[in-house]
């Protein structure tokens, strides 16, 4: 398209003209997408028709490309999730090395993984997971990934630079204890190889992890391939997680399950400075603590119901927003700059509460508070001090579309007092950073349809608001349009 050129020059009125073009060439995009989804469904629909005529009980959907063995040792599976988003011009003042970038633009992501396990019986009561599984992501996020706290795709690692070379994301074993002989089903994926586990056990995964995976986890808000995409919807924005860039690390983590509640504690490494690649393995020196409990209660009597309650501690070479700013103030520094005042050591918590519940037979709806101390640097997942959620999603059953999903999320996010200053006054966090700072609470409204197209193939359209975009005032708000292709095999 001629029109591609807008994403580097200014808004003059020659270029709104091109800018009308690039939504045109954007919702193009979009209608394209549907005819695929559309084609998807015929086909979808041919095969489910020939499936029914061999067998007068209709076999349950198939929901990867490839069907899974319950009954292997060896997993292997993988997926790619491909996401296109793109915004227009907002309201801006003035920006600063770390904002959102005001101009129109559009950009892609690519995420793909190839998951592998081997489960090793003991017996009944004792299980051995390895879990082997390799990553790649390419393409970039908006504006760099900076300039939100609440960013808007999840899948966008938060150092571009880093290329697209395969890497390992995960390699855990993971060791199931049973405490008693009674036996419940459990849902066999990437990260749990069991179809049947003790109903009261222990487990135990060391290695290469990603906390998200076992902590804070809500069936309505947590999965950026099938459901929603921002980084504060999808997980508590005030939880500052150790993680690595690429949001792994690692650990070990001891668990207790049983039918009326789950206790978690896992010890982790941290980065060895804010958003780096790299990991410190002096636990002695740096580590990540994360407790969760669990109660499997509904409060809804027949449908199924949790509610979480998480803490967190971490230990790192963190920075202190408020002697930043009084060395700022004393001219010992040209602008606040947290990295001056890191200190080995540093100690920063929080808390979360997390809520799922089953309101209908189509009906979900999921909660999520945070809380962080606010005085020492976003140091690991973003720049968030506390945030407030809450999510739903409702099944296409009712229209025929058992596997379609549509999903309203709403997610205020907010920084305290000295990390405020800290960047009305011209510092640079990680991710935000606008050189002058009106604070106002970041609001983000995220609403998707995804589509079951055909096996694992899904196609989903998103859209996102957010006003005061990197809690400023004097900016946005901002509409952001996406488009996702997903494929699980």
């Amino acid at each position: 398209m001629l029109c591609l050129h807008v994403r580097e020059e200014g808004w003059t009125e020659s270029v709104k003209r091109n800018w009308i073009c690039v939504r045109l060439d954007i919702y193009g995009v979009m209608k394209r997408t549907l005819l695929l989804c559309a084609c998807a469904l015929l086909l979808g629909a041919a095969v489910g028709a020939g499936a029914q005529t061999e067998s007068a009980q209709p076999a349950a959907p198939l929901l990867t490309m490839f069907p899974h063995s319950d009954t292997s040792a060896w997993w292997l599976s993988g997926q790619a999730n491909i996401i296109f988003q793109a915004h227009g011009a907002f309201h801006s003042p003035y920006e600063g090395p770390n904002s959102f970038t005001a101009r129109g633009e559009y950009k892609t992501s690519l995420l793909g993984t190839l998951y592998t396990g081997y489960a090793w019986h003991f017996n009944r009561r004792y299980e051995t997971d390895f879990l082997v599984d390799v990553e790649s992501t390419g393409g970039r996020g908006l504006s760099q990934a900076l300039g939100l706290a609440g960013f808007t795709n999840l899948d966008v690692v938060r150092n571009p630079n880093l290329g697209s070379v395969p890497y390992l994301a995960r390699g855990e074993i993971e060791q199931t204890i049973g405490l008693t002989n009674r036996m419940v089903p459990q849902s066999r994926d990437a990260l749990d190889l069991a179809t049947k586990v003790p109903a009261r056990r222990i487990v135990i995964r060391v290695g290469k992890m990603s906390l998200p995976d076992q902590f804070d986890v809500n069936e309505v808000e947590s999965d950026s391939h099938l459901q929603f995409e921002n980084w504060t919807v999808d997980n508590n924005g005030a939880w500052d997680y150790a993680a690595d860039t690429r949001g792994y690390t690692v650990g070990g983590l001891i668990e207790y399950d049983s039918p009326e509640w789950e206790f978690r504690y896992g010890i982790v490494s941290m980065p060895v400075e804010a958003n780096a690649e790299t990991l410190d393995w002096a636990f002695s020196r740096a580590n990540g603590q994360n407790f969760e409990f669990d109660l499997l209660k509904s409060l809804v009597p027949g449908r199924h119901g949790e509610e979480r309650i998480l803490a967190y501690v971490n230990h790192a070479n963190m920075g202190d927003y408020r002697r930043s700013v009084q060395d700022y103030l004393a001219g010992l520094t040209p602008t606040p700059e947290i990295t001056y005042t890191e200190k080995q050591g540093t100690v920063k918590y929080g808390f979360g509460w997390n809520e799922e519940q089953d309101v209908t037979n189509h009906l979900r709806i999921g909660t999520r508070f945070g809380w962080d101390d606010g005085a020492h640097e976003s140091f690991a997942y973003t720049e968030v001090d506390q945030t407030v959620e809450v999510a739903a999603d409702y099944s296409g059953g009712q229209w025929g579309r058992p596997n379609d999903k549509i999903g309203f999320a709403f997610v205020s996010n907010a920084i305290k007092k000295d990390h405020q200053r800290y960047l009305a006054l011209g510092g640079l966090g990680f991710l935000l950073g606008d050189g002058k700072l009106n604070y106002g609470r970041e609001n983000i409204e995220e609403s998707y349809y995804n589509l079951h197209a055909w096996r694992g193939m899904y196609f989903a359209l998103d859209v996102q608001h957010i006003d005061n975009p990197g809690y400023n005032r004097d900016r946005g708000p901002v509409w952001v349009e996406g488009v996702r292709a997903h494929v699980d095999f």
